[in-house]
This record gives structure tokens, sequence and C-alpha cells, in this order.
């Protein structure tokens, strides 16, 4: 079965095709600067990159310009558009309502558009990106793939905020959790090389991009999450500021900031950019520091220090923690902050094997030494790879022939 998986922005669509079950990447790519004079296209296929110019004043002739390229004569890999049997679509935020991957029906749609006051940068372009899709492939089934529905069995203790409750009861006011399809593949990938059951391993889960955030998953549950009511709790990110007391707002109201201002400032002027002034790119703090910046320097041990205090507090939580699994573009790929980040973990058994932290392959590996009764894995994530699975098994249900 072909399955195309849809994450759609508010000016872009980034596509991949899947061969189910085996999980084959056919194609991918990605349609961006849509409604500008002239869209561009990136496709890649057998090895090759395609890059053209296209015209896409919208979402619905974006995702035609997917589907065109897909079954073109020279560069595509699909003979008719209708050998794609289902789309999954990311979609950001389910709420409460949405336990796990659905197939999307009229209550599916008016459910996501409902929760878009919850996420306004993103449920909104998501369901553009599906009503395109569903036009476009009208014979095929659509599923939505919630990031938050993975932190649906996150407890009432850990969910709710030390607000009155009726806010709660009100405006729904609490720790939603982001990044679920991540930590949900990646804590199912751990257990595999753990040679273990899901329900049975304790992991914490760190992904850590320009966004990012960690996960306590217990028997295979998400039980706590950094993130909360936003993406902007948690731990410091690029241009995040993670945690702080929220009475600083209130300060920095009472010296003249509007709420624009203040949103713009946590959401987008903080973070490594904010603490470090020159940049929200880890990469580029790395050589800062190297060369001597001590902001820079100052950036990097703050977001290595926050990650190790959560890391300390998941494991209290759980109460018992048996692996920990770097994700992400930050945690695949940067073995110094790896190092740092666990270097003052042995109290709860976590040591890192320095050969095995720098290797550069197997691109999935353990990297804690034979000694450290916690293991530590880089597993990449493929948040992809798991819609396309949850798609698969609701299409097969669809359709049992």
């Amino acid at each position: 079965m072909k399955i195309l998986v849809i994450n759609a922005g508010s000016s872009s669509i980034k596509y991949q095709l899947f061969e189910m079950p085996r999980r084959s990447i056919l194609a991918r790519g990605m349609v961006e600067r849509i409604g500008e004079p002239q869209a561009n296209l990136v496709h890649k296929y057998n090895n090759t990159e395609h890059t053209a110019g296209v015209d896409a004043p919208d979402h619905d002739a974006g995702m035609q310009v997917i589907l065109s390229t897909l079954a073109d004569a020279k560069i595509g890999v699909v003979s008719r558009i209708d050998e794609i049997q289902a789309v999954g679509h990311r979609v950001v935020h389910g709420g409460e309502e949405f336990t796990g991957s659905v197939v999307i029906n009229e209550h599916v749609l008016e459910s996501i558009q409902r929760y878009a006051d919850l996420a306004p940068l993103h449920n909104p372009p998501n369901l553009i990106g599906i009503r395109a899709a569903m036009h476009a492939l009208p014979d095929a089934v659509q599923a939505a793939c919630f990031d938050t529905a993975f932190h649906t069995s996150i407890p009432k203790t850990a969910y709710l905020y030390g607000l009155p409750y009726e806010i709660y009861e009100t405006y729904r006011v609490r720790r939603y959790g982001f990044h679920g399809t991540s930590h949900r593949y990646v804590a199912g990938r751990c257990a595999a090389l753990l040679d273990a059951d899901k329900t049975q391993v304790n992991v914490i889960t760190c992904h850590l991009g320009n966004g990012c955030s960690m996960t306590a998953v217990k028997g295979g549950k998400s039980v706590d999450t950094s993130m909360g009511l936003t993406p902007l709790e948690g731990v410091v990110m690029g241009t995040r500021c993670g945690d702080i007391d929220p009475a600083i707002l209130f300060y920095l109201a009472d010296k003249g900031y509007n709420v624009k201002q203040l949103n713009a400032m946590c959401n987008k002027q903080s973070g490594l950019l904010g603490i470090s002034g020159i940049s929200n790119d880890m990469r580029n703090l790395l050589k800062r520091a190297a060369e001597g910046h001590r902001r820079a320097q100052l950036a990097i041990d703050i977001f290595c220090y926050r990650i190790t205090k959560y890391i300390g507090a998941y494991t209290a939580a759980m109460g018992r923690l048996d692996a920990v699994v770097f994700t992400g573009g930050i945690g695949e790929n940067n073995a110094l902050l790896r190092q740092q980040i666990c270097a003052d973990q042995t109290q709860i058994g976590i040591a890192i094997d320095p050969t095995r932290n720098t290797a550069a392959e197997p691109k999935e590996r353990l990297i804690s030494s034979a000694a450290s009764r916690v293991r530590v894995f880089v597993i990449p994530t493929d948040e992809e790879a798991a819609i396309a699975a949850d798609t698969f098994e609701l299409a097969q249900q669809v359709n049992p022939s």
C-alpha cells in the first residue's frame, strides 16, 4: 500500500511517500513559499534531487504540484495518483479528545478547527492541508495523527496547573505536551533495542532541536512531559525561554511591555538566542564558545543544566529509570552536549562511553558504558514513519481487503 504523509505549514507542505508495510520511502520533498509569486519544489527520489520553481498560490495548488510530481513520467515514482490509497496528516493539537490517530471525518475536522485556539500557528495550516488532500485524493483514506495524542495518558497530578480549577474547566488550560509522535517512536525503538516489552520499560526521551521537549515514558505511556499548554514551557530552546517565573511577565508589563511584545520576547527572542545574544543555532554557539565567547558558553551550560535537571526529576517521578534516549537535530548529532548533560548523572546510574558517544555510525546506537546501570541511546526520530504506520493500520481497518 502506498501512503502519503503530509505535514502542512502556513506556507509549505512537506511530504513523504511510503510503500507499506515495508516502510520504504519512495520519494520525499516539500513545496515551500506557497502563496508567493513563485513557490519552490524540492523533490527527492532514487538518490536524486529535483528542484523547480512552481505555481502554488494556495495549498490546493501545492498539493496538485506534489501529486503531479509523484506521477510525473520522468521524476515520478507512481504511474497513477490513485495508487496512493491513504494519506496521513500530522496535526499538532488534538486537545483531550484524541488519544490516538483517527480516520478523518467531519467531526474530526470540526475538532481540529476547535482546537486551533490552542495551536493558532499550527492547526489552521494542518487543516488546510487536510482539505487540500481530501480534494485532490477523494477516494483515499485520510488519517490525522496528533502530536498531543501520546501525552493524553499523563495523569491529572502532572497535567493540571496550580490555577483555580474553573480555569481548567472553562478554558481547558492544562499541560498538553508536544512532539508526541517523536517521543512515542523513539521510546518504542528503545524498548526494541533493550529486547523488552514497552510495558516493562521506563524511559526518558529527550527531543532536542530548535524546539526541545522531554518526556517521562513509564511502561510505554507518557506520564509527564516538559512542554505545557503551549510549546513555550520546559527546557531552554533555540528562541523560547522555557520555564520562567510567570511574575516576570507582570513585572515587565508594569515597565511598559505589552502582550504582543512579551509574546514575541518569550517565543522568538529568548532561549539560546537571548542568552548568547548571537544565535539560536547550537552549532554556531559551540563554534563561538570554542573561540572564547563567554555568553555562548553560558547559553550552552544553561541548556545542558536544564536538561540534566529534568532527567533527575523524571527519574524521581517514575521511581525507576531503565534508559535515556537522545533524538532530534541536537540530540542525535552533538556528542559534546550529550556528554555534558550526562556527566553529573552518575548518582542515578548513567555513565557515557566516550568512544560510543563520538562514533558516527550506526546512527541508532547505545552510547552508555558497560558499567552504566541506565542505558543511554541515540535514536534518530522518524515521525513520518510513525504516521505512515498509524495510517496503514487505519486504512486496513477501513478497507480490510
